[in-house]
């Protein structure tokens, strides 16, 4: 097994050695300013009459083999306090543009937008992204994984966009502070993506091959500053925030219970690419609910974190691994139990190395029996190659004033659980070529053998063929206390193959089988489960899609298991499962203001049972103000023996009001017959200055038979940034 892994690695490397960087020759010079600039949308000052523009984007949808049909140039200055840009965004088509609403860090698919994807250490792998829609919403996020870009971080920033009959204007400023970059580099990573949805044409200005994102780092073209960015200079902001709420348990009769809390958020710049962030008793009422689902899997549902604090840099932590085989799940500190407080020093060290160093310390709960924890986290990235990495992490979780229990019938914790990995991560070049080595080792009181990780893939991402592999070995005894590992001692190989053919002159852009292939052995190299998947699917012009699929699973059970997860019997331990099943989906074209999309699954289900499901969802939205939008899905299972008929509705309406791209208006309802609960989620959020909040949050839980209250709760929060 290990020398298979070493093979990997191996063949991995000999891959990134002749590495050489895309787009060099599309470079934007940019040059101090000394006039004022005002961020108005209008491109009367002179820093923008001098500034260099881009222009005769390249299109990389529907095909990426002309240039862009759409025009749009942009510009770039800066002065001693802030980089800018304007992007003048011409129509192509007569009518109004295509926008969801107002809401910050819109769907990129579902809004006319002009983004900025910004390398300021030129590594190709991580970096900034900055735009809006055509109606002004701001989008921001860390770039992370050479591609990809994470829309939970949030910081200052100022933009405005005006709308012209023949064309909409983007200007924004972008306080140095803001961002954080290496001093002395004069050379940085850019590109522009612009998305037109009356054209259905995406381009970008440094090209980029149609089967990877605008955001691919890897396609950028250069920044060529004039003299060397100005440094940040002091940079210290504290964010306080006061809390007042009342909420009421109404299940065991008990009083209003109030809040009256006060915490503070730190960031301090240690050096320009480098920042410490501090904490003292956060709280994160305001962060959006969690979206429920149907829940019929045998293992642990996965949720993504959405708290602040944890996100910048996050990708250093919470990245090394897969998506069901994370050593470290930040999710796991504080839900449940209160943070007192904690630090993160994360960022460059320079254009190779990474760091982040976390620490968070937990207070106890009594009812739970659990006292207080640390959970402390190092991650190290050393940058090889063009644009692959090594990296090694090491957590631990310790149990302060560790008190053996007695009693067996009280909740139990540990003492101590630590968990150490290495990995090496491909990136090629062209983005081609990507993959993952990794080994992980636990430790934990009493524990040894059988507590190891190995894992490694490899993918090939072409025009026409995405051919991919990946195993996972996984010991019966590895215990990630703060990870996200549903499963353990098995082995997994997994094998895809996609192919995409491009017929001329129809409706169809493209079209294509993609075949999936999941198999599940123990330790002894015995199957226990596999899934065969093989989907066709149709993708049109405008942007809709259309598949279908049949599968074959086979499960053999070696837990108890309820299939219909209500409270019902469970499958016979060791009994042997399989069926058939197919589906359907489709995708409406994201141009028009009503669209939809469902999904079909019918067939075979365990214990000779059948299972239909009917997911939909639909969408209207009177732009830009209002959008309202519907999600269900219906589950109808059969099942012989004490099962019978299982069925159940999850409903989930939305409403997003946005007066302004500064005060918005969020309204959720979820309803979930499988656990039967419905979920009110209100929020009304005022950003009465740049990255300052105003929210007042309110949630209700209710039994939907009889229908009850459970419980409800409202909290009213402040938040300021303020900058020393």
């Amino acid at each position: 097994m290990r020398k298979y892994i070493l093979s990997i690695l191996f063949f991995l490397l000999s891959l990134s050695i002749f590495a050489q960087k895309k787009n060099e020759a599309y470079q934007l010079n940019i040059q101090r300013t000394t006039q004022p600039m005002e961020i108005d949308g209008i491109m009367d000052e002179p820093g923008w009459q001098e500034a260099q523009v881009a222009t005769d984007f390249y299109m990389v949808l529907p095909m990426d083999t002309s240039s862009a049909k759409v025009r749009t140039d942009v510009k770039m200055t800066y002065d001693d306090h802030n980089l800018y840009l304007i992007a003048i965004c011409y129509h192509a088509l007569p009518g109004r543009y295509m926008v969801e609403s107002l809401r910050r860090d819109f769907a990129f698919g579902k809004n006319d937008n002009f983004l900025l994807f910004m390398d300021p250490f030129d590594d190709q792998t991580n970096g900034f992204s900055f735009g809006a829609n055509a109606a002004g919403a701001q989008w921001d996020g860390l770039m992370y994984e050479g591609g990809k870009v994470d829309l939970s971080w949030d910081n200052k920033w100022t933009s405005v966009v005006k709308n012209y009959e023949d064309k909409w204007i983007f200007e924004m400023a972008i306080p140095f502070k803001t961002i954080r970059y290496k001093k002395g580099i004069t050379k940085w990573g850019i590109n522009f993506s612009r998305l037109d949805l009356k054209t259905t044409e995406k381009s970008s200005w440094a090209p980029v091959p149609r089967q990877f994102p605008t955001a691919s780092l890897a396609y950028s073209g250069i920044l060529n500053w004039d003299q060397p960015p100005p440094a940040a200079g002091a940079n210290v902001s504290i964010i306080p925030y006061a809390l007042a709420g009342v909420t009421k348990n109404y299940a065991v009769d008990t009083k209003n219970t109030f809040r009256r809390d006060v915490g503070v958020d730190a960031k301090i710049a240690v050096t320009s690419s480098l920042n410490l962030d501090l904490t003292v008793n956060p709280d994160f009422s305001q962060v959006d609910v969690d979206r429920q689902v149907t829940n019929l899997d045998r293992f642990e549902l996965f949720f993504p974190e959405r708290r602040q604090f944890f996100i910048e840099n996050g990708d250093l932590f919470t990245n090394f691994g897969y998506q069901n085989l994370r050593p470290f799940f930040s999710r796991r500190i504080g839900l449940g139990t209160p943070i007192h407080f904690g630090a993160r020093l994360s960022g460059k060290l320079d254009k190779n190395w990474r760091l982040g160093v976390m620490d968070m310390q937990t207070g106890a709960v009594d009812e739970l029996n659990l006292p207080t924890q640390n959970f402390a986290v190092v991650a190290l990235q050393r940058r090889i190659f063009s644009r692959s990495n090594i990296g090694a992490i090491i957590i631990n979780k310790e149990s302060i004033n560790y008190e053996p229990i007695a009693d067996i019938t009280k909740p139990r914790y540990s003492r101590y659980n630590r968990n150490v990995g290495f990995e090496y991560n491909l990136a090629s070049s062209n983005n081609v070529w990507t993959g993952k080595a990794m080994v992980l080792k636990s430790f934990s009181p009493g524990v040894s053998g059988e507590d190891m990780v190995y894992a490694g893939n490899l993918l090939y991402a072409g025009k026409r063929w995405n051919i991919g592999a990946q195993y996972e070995y996984v010991g019966k005894n590895f215990n990630p206390e703060v990870g996200y590992v549903p499963r353990r001692g098995y082995m997994k190989l997994n094998t895809q193959i996609k192919h995409l053919f491009f017929p001329k002159g129809t409706k169809i852009l493209s079209h294509g089988p993609t075949l999936n292939s999941t198999n599940f052995f123990n330790t002894s190299f015995r199957a226990t489960d596999n899934e065969n998947y093989l989907l066709y699917s149709i993708t049109f012009r405008d942007q809709s899609v259309l598949g279908a699929w049949v599968a074959h699973d086979y499960v053999q059970i070696f837990e108890l298991f309820d299939p219909t997860r209500s409270g019902k019997d469970s499958l016979a331990l060791f009994s042997r499962h399989s069926w058939n099943s197919w589906g359907t989906e489709f995708i409406s074209k994201p141009q028009s203001l009503f669209t939809y999309a469902f999904r079909t699954r019918y067939g075979g289900y365990y214990a000779n049972g059948t299972r239909l499901n009917i997911t939909g969802e639909i969408g209207y939205r009177f732009q830009p103000y209002v959008s309202l939008s519907v999600s269900s899905s219906y589950d109808d299972i059969n099942l012989p023996e004490t099962w019978g008929r299982t069925d159940f509705w999850l409903v989930g309406p939305r409403l997003d009001v946005t007066m302004t791209n500064t005060l918005f208006f969020t309204a959720f309802l979820q309803y979930n017959e499988q656990i039967k609960n419905v979920n009110v989620n209100t929020r009304l959020q005022w950003r009465y200055k740049p990255a300052s909040d105003l929210f007042i949050v309110y949630t209700d839980n209710y039994l939907p038979a009889p229908f009850a209250v459970k419980n409800r709760a409202l909290v009213l929060k402040l938040t300021y940034w303020w900058n020393l």
